[in-house]
């Protein structure tokens, strides 16, 4: 079958735009439309992109990224190695919640150990396992102690949220999910669910302030929408663009398209625990009935950037020469064949409807075409997260993701997904485990990427996960909207600016 005949023939028709409020001058509100609204506010207890792109505003993090990508200072100003598993980290002095409270050390150790808290379970948790403890020397002086050599240990803290003590130590998760207090460049204001999140700036900021008094943050789940939104004047940055709406916004001249290919990959998982992909002959037939060319191109629109590893080239551990099995469907059909009638077992396909369904639809199509039967089961992101989290005797049997650290290095990647201690993996193999852990304590960056060599090479024979594409992130703006957007996909309000 054709590849053009899986890609959707037309969008449906811009809805109107009744339900949301007149926007007030674009120089009082910025307006942001993303997909969905977020599952959390505390920055410790939800890691999707909703979540991240309005947390990230109001709190600070230990460390930051500039627009180059470049590891820079933010709550911490700078640090140095004690040994070579304890860090020494001089924080501001000059930083308020926004309560009024000062920030000190004392705020920097709470989070680091309430993100790696047991009882506090935080879905980031994978992240900053490494890390054993936090400690306060005094009111600027706090001290991390890892649990080996850590080289991600500054990737990694790039995203670690600072939260006040005194207000998150004291209410549950819930609470503070609905009241969060920080000390970035906005203030929580208003969390109206299913439509916006409210956030007003900081005057009181340390930092860069951001040009716009506030900013809305909005649910808008149809794609038709939030190009219309952008045509009507109503919005000033819409996320989650395919190509078709960049091509159409592009087209009516009354916006401007900004991508940039990002460090999220696109991936389909696979769970060897389930039948019929516990025998690696089945998985190898899906390898082989994926064209990844044919999807970059022929649904995507060539934003994208076909991938044969589990790390896109703008991280660390993304290594050359690494191949993956080649779109032949012929050879494909012939190992389904060989398998027989254990092939003929249906299996689930997970996804969530924040994924683009044309590419999910593809691939079902293209599984079909060799002999195999995946059932498509689609829910919210929070459905998604949960069963791709759940037992291995439990999880899909194959799953489309998108995944992003955050943090541009192979190891907030691979180790979540590939490693059998996480919750995210189906993965079983003790030489992947070995490999994972090595390289996690590893200083020597030539050897680490000798380690997630093997690892790639070991993916790609085993097929736990078959990386797709490196995604673009493509965003629809307003023409008079200076706006960068950066590979790890955070949106700094404070970075956004107004021309005439």
């Amino acid at each position: 079958m054709a590849l053009k005949s899986w890609v959707t023939a037309a969008l449906l028709a811009a809805t109107s735009l009744s339900g949301f409020a007149a926007p007030l001058a674009a120089k009082e509100t910025l307006v942001v439309d993303f997909v969905a609204e977020p599952a959390s506010l505390d920055p410790h207890g939800q890691w999707d992109v909703a979540s991240y792109t309005v947390y990230r505003n109001i709190f600070d993090n230990m460390l930051t990224r500039d627009e180059t990508g470049a590891i820079q200072p933010q709550i911490a100003t700078s640090w140095t190695y004690l040994s070579d598993t304890e860090v020494e980290f001089k924080i501001r002095d000059d930083v308020t919640f926004h309560d009024g409270v000062k920030l000190t050390a004392k705020d920097v150790a709470f989070s680091v150990n309430r993100m790696i808290s047991p009882e506090y379970a935080s879905p980031q948790n994978g992240q900053f396992n490494q890390i054993e403890k936090a400690e306060a020397r005094d009111d600027t002086t706090v001290v991390l102690t890892t649990k080996g050599p850590y080289p991600v240990l500054m990737a990694q803290l790039t995203k670690l949220s600072i939260v006040p003590e005194h207000v998150a130590g004291k209410v549950s998760k819930e609470e503070f999910n609905l009241n969060p207090v920080g000390s970035g460049p906005y203030k929580f204001a208003k969390w109206t669910r299913g439509v916006e999140v409210l956030v007003t700036r900081n005057d009181e900021y340390w930092g860069e302030k951001g040009q716009f008094p506030q900013a809305s943050f909005r649910s808008v789940p149809d794609g038709a929408t939030r190009i219309a939104n952008i045509q009507a004047g109503v919005t000033d940055i819409a996320a989650n663009f395919d190509n078709d709406l960049a091509d159409q916004l592009e087209a009516s001249g009354e916006g401007k398209v900004l991508p940039v290919l990002g460090e999220r990959l696109a991936f389909f998982a696979l769970n060897p625990s389930v039948e019929p992909l516990d025998d690696l002959r089945i998985r190898q037939a899906i390898a082989h009935a994926i064209d990844k060319e044919g999807i970059v191109e022929g649904i995507l629109g060539g934003y994208d950037a076909v991938l044969n590893q589990m790390t896109t080239p703008v991280s660390f551990g993304h290594v050359e020469g690494i191949t993956a099995p080649d779109y032949d469907v012929e050879k494909a059909r012939a190992l389904v064949a060989e398998v027989g009638e254990k092939a003929k077992t249906p299996f689930k396909l997970l996804t969530t409807p924040t994924y683009d369904p044309r590419v999910v639809q593809a691939i079902q199509q293209m599984l079909a075409e060799v002999g195999l039967t995946a059932e498509i089961e689609s829910g919210d992101m929070a459905n998604w997260m949960k069963l791709m989290q759940s037992d291995r005797q439990t999880t899909p049997g194959t799953a489309f993701g998108r995944w992003s650290c955050g943090c541009q290095d192979a190891d907030g990647v691979l180790y979540s997904l590939l490693n059998s201690k996480s919750a995210w993996a189906s993965a079983e193999n003790a030489e992947l485990d070995a490999l994972l852990e090595e390289a996690r304590v590893t200083i020597d960056q030539d050897k680490r990427l000798e380690l997630y060599k093997r690892v790639h090479e070991i993916n790609a024979e085993q097929l736990y996960m078959i990386p797709l594409y490196q995604a673009s992130v493509i965003y629809g703006a307003a023409k008079n909207i200076d706006f960068k957007p950066l590979p790890n996909e955070n949106l700094f309000l404070n970075r956004v600016r107004i021309t005439e």
